[in-house]
Formats: structure tokens, sequence, C-alpha cells
């Protein structure tokens, strides 16, 4: 099923995620500030989500071809 560049994407956003999300890294966001009116923790927790989620989302929806060769994109 994934072969070749998709998966190294894919582990490559694994290890992303989880080193981004693990302890050392994480205790850089724990301080006691307000950014608009919400605590930078989770602020920051669900910012590295998302772009976690959009790295992923694009990586899937990416296009390859049988033989795992990345095709280009259409033009409309």
């Amino acid at each position: 099923m994934f072969q070749g560049l998709d998966a190294q994407r894919l582990v490559a956003l694994f290890v992303a995620g989880w080193v981004l999300l693990n302890f050392p890294l994480l205790a850089l966001w724990d301080h006691n500030v307000l950014v608009l009116g919400l605590p930078l923790f989770p602020l920051a927790l669900f910012l590295i989500w998302t772009l976690l989620i959009a790295a992923l989302a694009w990586v899937m929806e990416r296009g390859t071809d049988d033989e795992g060769v990345d095709r280009p994109d259409p033009v409309d």
C-alpha cells in the first residue's frame, strides 16, 4: 500500500509529531502567558497538532502512480 517516498514521509511525520509533542520541547511552551486571551500551552498544543494533521493530509492526498513515482499536479 505505502511504499517508497510516501512511507518515508509518513514515518518522518510520525517522528516529528513524537518529538514535538514530547516533554523536552513541550516544556518550552509551559509559561503563564496569554496569547489573544488564550493560555500559551494549550494553544501551542493545538497548533502543533493542527499542523501535523495538515501535513498528513497533504502527504496522503498527493498522488503517486503505480511505480511509486510522484505524479505532477494536474493543470486546469
